[in-house]
């Protein structure tokens, strides 16, 4: 029986400095303001902190270990001190470990709070971007970095806008079924070796590692590129993972869902999504039966449930049916005598 539940949770616990500066500076125009120090302290939460209130001295509740952002409000609140007071609350401000500190707005900070801060190992970044899209961008950023993490061994295809992954034993024919996808205009996430990543409190993000990426291993053929053979549309980077897919051979003694009305649903990361037990055997068509699952899943989305439809129409056939027969009255279909 598959079991994703006991999957191991990779979750970053910290990143450096440096990291965060290489990784943004272009895209958030960061640049150094008291030269390359401080670049090796660790940042320990995903959170980011405007030290307002610690600028005015009450630091009982400083989450220090956070990056911290000066935006308008901090800037105007120094200037309005005069120099010894600046410098005496930036003194307070840097007994803690600060892992960083960027000044948004393209404010400019104070040579001796620079100065400062560089005697205690504490860099200070500046950025054109106003706090409000800085903090919006740095905290996706951090989100991402800080996320928890699982590898699935797999193939992930986007069928028809809906993250599939495929699962089962070894050999059973991923890779083959992504590949016939992929020849009918589906795209491919990641193959053998997924990256999920759990964003928020309810998203599955599936993407490849570097090394894998846009390869795909096909057995007496080996690995073959896909962006190469099919071009820049039959990839993308990564896609939201919605409907689990578990390949296994047919068994006369299992029993396969006939009507789905009761969806199973599997946790990866706490999160549940659909869970398909598919049998397979030679000559079912599973590529076919691949996008009719993207677009049953769709339909459903869209408040289209073929299953629950079925359900009570047929519920209703059976009531109507029985009232009339209730009356002593034969029901006659318009169809019974093949009339056109």
């Amino acid at each position: 029986m598959l079991n994703l539940e006991n999957l191991k949770e990779i979750r970053k616990k910290n990143i450096k400095v440096g990291f965060l500066y290489n990784e943004c500076k272009n895209k958030f125009g960061l640049v150094p303001l008291n030269g390359e120090v401080g670049f090796e302290n660790f940042i320990g939460d995903k959170n980011i902190h405007r030290p307002g209130l610690a600028l005015a001295g009450y630091v009982e509740l400083f989450t220090y270990g956070r990056v911290q952002v000066f935006g308008n409000t901090e800037l105007r609140y120094l200037n309005h001190l005069n120099y010894e007071e600046r410098i005496k609350a930036a003194s307070t401000l840097f007994e803690f470990p600060i892992p960083c500190i960027i000044v948004t707005n393209n404010n400019i900070m104070d040579e001796g709070i620079l100065d400062l801060a560089k005697k205690k190992g504490i860099p200070i970044f500046g950025s054109g971007l106003s706090t409000t899209k800085f903090n919006y961008f740095l905290s996706d950023f951090l989100d991402d970095q800080f996320s928890s993490q699982t590898v699935v061994h797999g193939a992930f295809i986007d069928v028809y806008g809906i993250g599939i992954l495929f699962v089962g034993r070894s050999g059973i024919g991923k890779s083959e079924i992504a590949l016939d996808l992929i020849e009918r205009g589906h795209r491919l996430v990641a193959d053998d070796v997924v990256m999920i990543t759990r964003k928020g409190e309810g998203i599955l993000i599936g993407s490849s590692n570097e090394i894998v990426k846009h390869y795909m291993e096909i057995r007496g053929l080996g690995l073959i590129d896909v962006r190469s053979i099919f071009g820049i549309r039959s990839i993308r980077y990564q896609k939201r993972v919605e409907v689990l897919v578990e390949l296994e051979e047919w068994k006369d003694n299992n029993n396969y869902t006939r009507t789905g009305l009761d969806e199973d649903k599997i946790s990866i990361l706490g999160v549940e999504i659909p869970h398909i037990k598919l049998p397979i055997f030679p000559g079912k068509n599973v590529t076919v039966i691949s996008e009719v699952i993207s677009l049953n899943y769709l339909s459903k989305h869209y408040g289209i449930d073929s299953a629950q439809v079925f359900a009570k129409k047929l519920q209703d056939t059976i009531e109507t049916k029985t009232a009339k027969r209730t009356e002593n009255k034969r029901i006659i279909n318009y169809f019974e005598h093949d009339f056109e």
